[in-house]
């Protein structure tokens, strides 16, 4: 790892790491404000809910929201989060490697006598620590809204809401792990970004066309998506030991993998 290019490339992606963080911590927080409203009439929602089919309820991932659990699981860990989190490492990961080859800015930095090696390993730890940044302030945010704008009543468990944010973290390590892998692979950013962000939808639709219906259920099996199940971390239905050890796995394979291609592969420089 090289210090100085951490330094360098923090800082010149603090502010976006920051505003991506804060607009979760605040969508979290408005989302709990929004519960005692919703839960004053669980009774009435719930009924309207009966009305949708099994399959589309569980594609939401709610049945129920008569608890604030499974309220805040479905309206933002199960919609919201995905998205903010998928954007930012598709868009975070092409930007450390392939940015950097297009933009002709790799030639300067290997003539500092900084390996390929040290590059891929200090761009990788860059993005993780967006991603930590990110979840942290996410996992702060609904803390501190869970405190004083729900009664006790209402309140998640800390332990199932930390589950929630570190599963969901270990999804988007995996995530920005193979994206930052088809960067190494990329001479252009605009590319990367395309392959990274279209292989990434097609994953989540694999999981949502597998919720739809049974006869396609063996699809969520193709895609680390279906690892991240907030309603049943939520209910205490989900194997976080499993989903966590799975993800960190395709996460640390796809980084390493990235390092190994990117330092043997031929740059235009």
């Amino acid at each position: 790892m090289n210090f100085a290019l951490y330094k360098t490339m923090m800082k010149s992606n603090i502010k976006g790491f920051s505003s991506f963080g804060f607009g979760s911590a605040m969508y979290v927080a408005l989302m709990t404000a929004l519960y005692p409203m919703i839960a004053d009439n669980a009774a009435e929602i719930n009924k309207l809910m009966d009305v949708f089919p099994d399959a589309l309820k569980q594609v939401i991932g709610v049945e129920s929201l008569s608890s604030y659990g499974g309220f805040i699981s479905a309206e933002y860990f199960g919609l919201f989060f995905p998205i903010i989190l998928g954007i930012f490492s598709v868009m975070t990961a092409s930007q450390l490697l392939a940015k950097l080859v297009d933009h002709r800015s790799m030639a300067y930095l290997l003539s500092t006598k900084v390996s390929r090696a040290q590059i891929a390993f200090t761009q990788a730890v860059v993005l993780v620590n967006g991603l930590i940044l990110i979840v942290l302030l996410t996992f702060i945010g609904g803390v501190l809204a869970g405190k004083f704008l729900l009664d006790e009543q209402y309140s998640i468990g800390l332990k199932t809401f930390f589950e929630m944010n570190l599963v969901g973290f270990l999804l988007f390590f995996a995530v920005g792990g193979y994206s930052f892998l088809i960067s190494s692979l990329c001479n252009d950013e605009k590319l990367a970004l395309g392959i990274a962000g279209g292989f990434t939808f097609v994953l989540y639709g694999l999981d949502m066309i597998g919720k739809l219906t049974t006869d396609f259920e063996w699809l969520r099996n193709l895609t680390p998506f279906s690892l991240f199940e907030p309603s049943l971390i939520s209910s205490g239905e989900a194997n976080v030991l499993l989903s966590s050890l799975v993800l960190f796995g395709i996460g640390l394979v796809t980084y390493l993998g990235a390092g190994v291609v990117f330092k043997h592969r031929n740059l235009p420089l």
